[in-house]
């Protein structure tokens, strides 16, 4: 998220400053059960994953996430190795886990139309608690 407050920032490779959140939810209810600390946005996934906290509080609950996780034990989707193809069986669970995926993504576009979020002038946990009572 683009964020202001440059105690909380970092700038990312366009030289915007941002905030990362991690955000779990409910693909089928598409509600949001859990909002991480924030993060520096230059962050990368994992790491992220791991600074804001929300990898503890989800424990050894199933979570499913996007390429940009790995070596977390999150579930991902199956990636093409160089010179072979995907099984049919490992294309199908891609796609189903393409489509839960847009569940999600479309949670994100919603949460960023509120104006707080798209340019967020809050400084310290401001922002945190912005995205808590937007989210919940």
């Amino acid at each position: 998220m683009p964020t202001r407050c440059h105690t909380i920032a970092e700038r990312s490779k366009k030289y915007r400053y941002s905030t990362n959140y991690q955000i779990v939810t409910d693909a089928d209810t598409r509600h949001v059960v859990l909002v991480g600390r924030s993060v520096p946005g230059n962050r990368n996934d994992c790491k992220a994953w791991e600074e804001s906290g929300a990898k503890a509080a989800v424990g050894t609950t199933i979570t499913i996430a996007d390429g940009g996780y790995q070596g977390t034990g999150l579930v991902m989707p199956y990636r093409r190795r160089k010179a072979e193809e995907l099984s049919d069986w490992k294309q199908a669970y891609n796609k189903s886990h393409k489509q839960v995926r847009a569940r999600v993504e479309h949670l994100f576009a919603r949460l960023k139309n509120w104006k707080i979020l798209r340019d967020c002038r809050l400084k310290g946990d401001g922002v945190h608690h912005a995205m808590l009572g937007i989210a919940g």
